[in-house]
């Protein structure tokens, strides 16, 4: 301590952007800034800056992929703002705004069936793909930016098919009421994985806040925009592609920074099949970087989750299958191509992540296999395959389990999409 500079009595920090100390000099007690004098944090810029606009407690509070996930989102908020006007304006002009020929009710009518459209398309989507949201949320982020682009694109062209205006704005109308269903939603699971003080509200709070200042910026340089591209639909389009292409390099950009540490599907079929190759568990890190963020409308051999008893078997013989070397709280089978597992009303999470590895063991080998020959013969190899998978899990999985948490993953919750059945099985062959 420099002579004169007094005796510490206590620090105190704001997280790690800031440190003070209280120093008794002279019968005094002084707080100081460490590291030398300088502004108070509620009157640095930069500080103030940080409370608006970002979460408190950052970066602690938060996941360490928020900072490259937030910079891409405000790029890909800005451009879609920026494309929205393009859109909006066509839109209006498709209505009637500035025909002197067009009729209010006219305009109203149109305007009203694009929205009734827009709404039961929401509440169908949400009917159809609701739980796959949390499951897949950086498929059906990217899924969502998209379709909006696809919807914005058809309002810019629907001025010029008068004939399939109304058809257009309300198939557009659609397009957009899931990308407020499929955003929103996925929105909300990506705050779940930032939130790392339970502060899912406040992290939410300040994105809007961002958004807003991101919307604002892109409403002032849209008012420099709209007088350019009025009726010159070239300078519309070409502007449209421009910021369409940001808009989805940096919506890409931002679901590939997403670390996600619980075990989906696609990142639990990363990390197995690499264990089972070379013995090695990937991170977290690595598993999301190889995590494909497309849409995937058909696989050769699906995987259904928490299914009635009678999609696994139909039987008393192929209960007993299913029983066979079979001491979990699950039941596993292969029927009409697909590997489908029951659940067991006692079953854990772990159990959900073996029942999950066996199942993604099964659907590897049945794709390998080029025949779809449903005989009595095929049958019992599948059977034969389930055995196996059920004698593999024995040998490998507590020693993967043990791995996959060392490695940082969190197995005390899944992001697999499980389906409400729960069976509960009497019968035993030994």
């Amino acid at each position: 301590m420099e002579k004169g500079s007094g005796v510490v009595l206590a620090t105190e920090r704001y997280g790690s952007a800031e440190s003070w100390k209280y120093v008794a000099k002279d019968g005094v007690m002084e707080r100081r800034r460490d590291g030398g004098e300088g502004e108070s944090r509620a009157n640095s810029i930069v500080g103030v800056f940080k409370s608006v606009f970002l979460p408190q407690g950052y970066p602690e509070s938060v996941s360490n992929d928020y900072l490259q996930y937030q910079f891409w989102d405000t790029v890909q908020a800005f451009s879609s703002s920026l494309s929205g006007t393009l859109a909006t304006q066509a839109s209006l002009k498709g209505v009637g705004v500035g025909n002197q020929e067009a009729t209010v009710a006219a305009a109203t009518v149109t305007w009203l069936l694009r929205d009734g459209t827009g709404m039961l398309g929401r509440i169908l989507f949400a009917w159809q793909k609701g739980t796959k949201l949390d499951s897949e949320a950086k498929k059906w982020r990217l899924f969502a930016d998209v379709l909006n682009d696809i919807a914005m694109f058809m309002e810019i062209l629907a001025p010029y098919f008068p004939a399939f205006f109304i058809l257009i704005v309300c198939t557009a109308g659609i397009f957009k009421s899931i990308v407020g269903v499929a955003g929103g939603a996925t929105r909300a699971a990506l705050t779940v994985h930032q939130a790392r003080r339970d502060n899912m509200a406040d992290i939410s709070a300040k994105d809007g806040s961002q958004e807003t200042l991101v919307n604002l910026a892109g409403l002032l340089i849209s008012l420099i925009l709209i007088p350019l591209v009025t009726d010159n639909p070239v300078l519309t389009l070409s502007l449209f592609f421009l910021f369409t292409i940001l808009h989805l390099f940096a919506n890409y950009k931002a679901v590939r920074s997403v670390v996600m540490e619980t075990f989906n599907e696609a990142r639990l079929t990363i990390v197995l099949q690499q264990y089972l190759r070379d013995s090695r568990v990937l991170s977290p890190q690595e598993a999301n970087q190889r995590e494909p963020v497309f849409i995937e409308f058909s696989k050769s051999v699906p995987i259904k989750l928490g299914v009635r008893l009678q999609e696994v078997l139909q039987s008393k013989d192929e209960l007993d299958l299913a029983l066979k070397h079979n001491g979990m709280p699950y039941l596993l089978g292969v029927k009409h191509g697909c590997v489908c597992i029951c659940l067991g009303p006692e079953a854990a999470v772990h159990d959900e992540i073996r029942a999950m590895c066996q199942a993604v063991w099964l659907s590897s080998k049945l794709t390998t296999q080029t025949s779809r020959d449903l005989s009595t013969q095929q049958k019992q190899s599948h059977w034969e395959l389930v055995h196996e998978s059920h004698k593999l899990m024995d040998t490998i999985f507590s020693p993967f389990l043990k791995g996959v948490e060392a490695a940082g993953w969190d197995v005390k919750r899944t992001l697999l999409d499980w389906d409400e059945w729960r069976v509960e099985w009497k019968t035993k062959s030994n």
